[in-house]
């Protein structure tokens, strides 16, 4: 037979039965937290594998796991989803970041004689030293996966690499650094002044010129003015709107407002369109058709 656990009721004297250890605990942990413990009984307690605070456990827990997850992949800068032996490494790191934040904008609030309020959730200045000693960029003031983007991106320059500027061309932990650098030159202008010139200075990415550029989506309200046009075009060539069902016009555009673009509109189905759809057009377009001589019934 196994011998009783040395904790069990059997082993516990009898003056202590019913002893609130819960309470005692709790009791203990406050008094610690004051400063009112003695060392020598801390130290008996700590022997015991007294707990003082599960937060601060769970903090320690969260940097061993962030250290871990750096050393595999060479920065701090990991996604919601990563992990380290099973500790939610994105999760810790999101947190801690949003912690940061809070932390730095208290401290630009009372460097400009502004009230403060709760600091509670801040993380401490102790708490960002041992993170930024991982990684001296673990919280950027732009979104994480753009500096993730931007690390990997040098790295690969780093090692020998050409910047790649067409997507699928290189990827590095599941970043698609072309579509990621062709991304910046469309998007430049919308970039902080410190983003650029890392991109510049950094990389050596460049604005995409306006012919690099892709043209903007036609709207709806464009492509009615396009069809209307190609309507009004054939009205006054041929006097009346009967168009043929498959008929197609051929109509001259201003693509930039001086050269000229010819472009083939199906008019006959759109014609066909406007018919089907008379009880929702707007009033104004029923009246533009109209005028150009759209008989409705």
């Amino acid at each position: 037979m196994p011998a009783p656990h040395p904790f069990t009721a059997e082993r516990w004297p009898a003056a202590l039965a019913n002893f609130p250890l819960g309470q005692w605990i709790a009791d203990n942990r406050r008094f610690y937290a004051r400063g009112d413990t003695d060392a020598d009984r801390v130290e008996h307690l700590e022997k015991l594998g007294m707990v003082w605070s599960h937060f601060d456990v769970a903090w320690e827990e969260g940097l061993s796991a962030a250290r871990g997850w750096a050393a595999e992949n060479g920065h701090l800068l990991a996604p919601l989803d990563a992990t380290h032996q099973g500790a939610k490494v994105g999760i810790f790191l999101k947190n801690a970041q949003a912690a940061a934040r809070k932390a730095i904008e208290i401290e630009q609030r009372r460097a400009e004689g502004l009230p403060v309020g709760s600091v509670a959730g801040a993380l401490s200045e102790d708490r960002r030293e041992h993170l930024e000693e991982i990684d001296p960029a673990w919280c950027p003031t732009w979104p994480v996966e753009w500096q993730r983007a931007f690390h990997l991106t040098r790295q690969h320059l780093d090692e020998g690499g050409k910047l790649p500027t067409e997507p699928g061309v290189v990827v590095r932990q599941g970043e698609d650094l072309g579509r990621w650098v062709r991304l910046q030159r469309l998007g430049f202008d919308k970039l902080t002044a410190v983003q650029q010139w890392m991109c510049k200075q950094v990389l050596g990415i460049t604005p995409a010129t306006e012919d690099e550029k892709p043209k903007p989506r036609s709207t709806q309200a464009d492509k009615w003015a396009l069809n209307f046009a190609a309507a009004k075009q054939f009205f006054e060539r041929e006097g009346h709107l009967h168009v043929p069902r498959k008929h197609v016009e051929t109509i001259m555009i201003s693509s930039d407002g001086e050269s000229q673009e010819q472009r083939d509109i199906k008019l006959g189905a759109w014609i066909g369109n406007q018919h089907t759809r008379a009880a929702t057009l707007p009033s104004e377009r029923m009246e533009q058709l109209s005028a150009i001589g759209m008989r409705w019934t």
